[in-house]
């Protein structure tokens, strides 16, 4: 009995360091989180509905609904609608020939090597990038200059809707590479090699037994580059200044002051934009569930 419980005192201050030690190390991300991510947060939250003066409002939700907002919104989820199924469809091929096209090993290293640098390339370096390659006096558009293709003269604008969604999709195919290669190394081959017995076409076997199985991924990975992209500001104001009324920029005219400063205007439109991409992740991580119990 004494042995037992000695055992016990022993054992029980190096449970007690070893949870302390736990805790410590996950201390730093738990206070950076609260400092930069859960505090900032509950403020925009809570000062989307107060005045100025820290009376209790309603106007600054129903002035979301104003056409200028709206049309700020609307343009944003078009952009990231475009961009996020643009880096999907081409990402998805990407992947697709890494993991089962036949390539060479180190071609698909060296190729998430690099995916993974461009996913997070963004902000001033990617605008910039973008209008030394294909602003008016980009590289790009001089060549083509030198063959007789006027590019701006065929209605291209880097400034544009267009524009700007081509600049989103350079890091959100990488993204997408990223995030659907490991579902794809996931296919069995077991299931193509039974699909074959039962005298399956290769076709029939995409159709009817893989893309059923990738589908919650694909949907998933899609709605996550849409709240990716849907809360871009760097990259858009760098590039388009405000000549684009996105959310984001709207949002950062009002917080930082211009001759329509509201800061609660812009904390509401703080709360849109989590909501909308609250939303995006909240189904991003269900269907993610999904294509992990079907791949088990």
């Amino acid at each position: 009995m004494s042995t037992v419980t000695t055992s016990a005192v022993s054992t029980a201050p190096l449970i007690n360091k070893r949870i302390v030690v736990d805790w410590l190390g996950i201390a730093p991300f738990v206070i950076f989180t609260l400092l930069f991510l859960i505090i900032p947060t509950l403020y925009l939250v809570m000062g989307a509905f107060l005045t100025p003066d820290g009376s209790f409002t309603l106007k600054n939700l129903g002035d979301l609904f104003t056409p200028t907002i709206m049309s700020a919104y609307w343009i944003s989820i078009r952009i990231s609608v475009a961009s996020a199924l643009g880096g999907a469809i081409i990402g998805f091929y990407l992947a697709w020939a890494l993991v089962l096209g036949g390539l060479p090993s180190w071609i698909r290293s060296a190729f998430l090597t690099f995916s993974g640098v461009a996913s997070n390339f963004a902000g001033v370096p990617l605008a910039f990038s973008f209008i030394a390659t294909l602003g008016r006096q980009g590289l790009v558009t001089i060549l083509l200059a030198h063959f007789g293709l006027n590019l701006y003269a065929t209605g291209f604008n880097l400034l544009s809707f267009f524009g700007l969604t081509i600049t989103y999709m350079y890091f959100q195919i990488p993204l997408m590479v990223l995030i659907i290669t490991p579902a794809l190394d996931g296919m069995k081959k077991e299931w193509r090699e039974a699909a074959s017995i039962l005298g399956a076409t290769n076709k029939q076997y995409w159709l009817m037994v893989a893309l059923p199985i990738l589908w919650p991924s694909l949907l998933g990975t899609t709605l996550l580059l849409f709240a990716n992209s849907f809360g871009a500001i760097a990259t858009a104001i760098a590039l388009t200044g405000s000549s684009l009324n996105i959310v984001p920029i709207v949002l950062y005219a009002q917080i930082r002051g211009d001759v329509l400063h509201n800061a609660n205007l812009g904390y509401a439109l703080a709360l849109g934009m989590i909501v909308i991409t609250g939303i995006s992740n909240v189904i991003y991580i269900l269907m993610r569930m999904r294509a992990e119990r079907w791949q088990k």
